[in-house]
C-alpha cells in the first residue's frame, strides 16, 4: 500500500490494546446482560398489566430506558465520569469505561429482550396460564425458552454494538484499540496504527456475528 510503512508498529502494544477491547467486551458484555434480561422481562410483564398502577410505573420506566438510548454515547461517557469515579475509583481506562458501557448498552438490550419475548405465541402463554402456571413459571419455563432465538440475536447485535462503544471510549482515555486508533491515527498522523486497528475491530465483529448467526440457527431447528 503506497505511503504506508507497517515495519514500525509496535506489535505488542497492538496484542495489549486487542487484550483491553476484549476484556471491556466480556465485562460489560456480562453486566450488560444481567442488567438488560430481567429489565426487558419487566417491561414485558409490566406493558402488558392491566393495572393502572402498574401501567403508570412501566410508562416512567419505559420512558427512562427510552432517554438513555437516546442519549449519544459520547455524550453519556462524560455525563457519567463522576459515577465511574465512585463505582470504579477511576473514570479512564478499562475499568473507568465498563459503567458507561454497561449503562449505555442494558437499555438497548432490554428492548431487545422485550420485543423478542412479544413475538411469543400467545396462544403458547395462555396454556400454560391454563395449566395454573404462576408468573415466574410461565417465564421461565414459556417465555424465556421459546424466545431463546430471539435473545441470542439480541445479545449478538448488542456485543456488536458494545464493540463500537468501546472504541468510542478512546476518545475519553478508555483503552484498547479504540484508544490507540485514536491517539496514533488522530492525534500523531500514524495512519498505519489506525488501520490495523480498524481492520482488528471489524475481524472482532465479524467473528461475534458469525457466532450469534450459528447459535442462532442451531436453537431455531431445535
Amino acid at each position: 500500500m503506497g505511503g504506508l510503512n507497517f515495519n514500525d508498529i509496535n506489535w505488542q502494544e497492538m496484542v495489549d490494546a486487542s487484550g483491553a477491547t476484549l476484556k471491556m467486551l466480556a465485562y460489560s458484555g456480562i453486566f450488560t446482560i444481567i442488567l438488560g434480561l430481567p429489565l426487558g422481562i419487566v417491561l414485558y410483564l409490566w406493558g402488558r398489566s392491566n393495572n393502572p398502577i402498574i401501567r403508570v410505573i412501566y410508562s416512567v420506566l419505559s420512558l427512562v430506558v427510552n432517554i438513555l438510548r437516546s442519549v449519544p454515547f459520547l455524550i453519556l461517557m462524560v455525563a457519567l465520569i463522576p459515577l465511574s469515579k465512585t463505582i470504579m475509583g477511576t473514570s479512564i481506562g478499562v475499568l473507568g469505561t465498563i459503567p458507561a458501557l454497561v449503562i449505555g448498552a442494558a437499555p438497548f438490550f432490554a428492548r431487545l429482550v422485550e420485543t423478542s419475548l412479544r413475538e411469543v405465541d400467545r396462544g403458547v402463554i395462555e396454556a400454560a396460564q391454563g395449566m395454573g402456571a404462576s408468573t415466574g413459571q410461565i417465564v421461565m419455563r414459556v417465555l424465556l425458552p421459546e424466545a431463546r432465538p430471539g435473545l441470542l440475536a439480541g445479545v449478538t447485535i448488542t456485543l456488536v454494538t458494545l464493540v463500537s462503544y468501546t472504541a468510542m471510549s478512546g476518545m475519553i482515555g478508555g483503552g484498547g484499540l479504540g484508544d490507540l486508533a485514536i491517539r496514533y491515527g488522530y492525534y500523531r498522523y500514524e495512519k498505519e496504527v489506525m488501520i490495523i486497528s480498524v481492520v482488528l475491530m471489524v475481524i472482532l465483529v465479524q467473528l461475534l456475528q458469525m457466532a450469534g448467526d450459528r447459535l442462532v440457527q442451531y436453537f431455531t431447528r431445535k
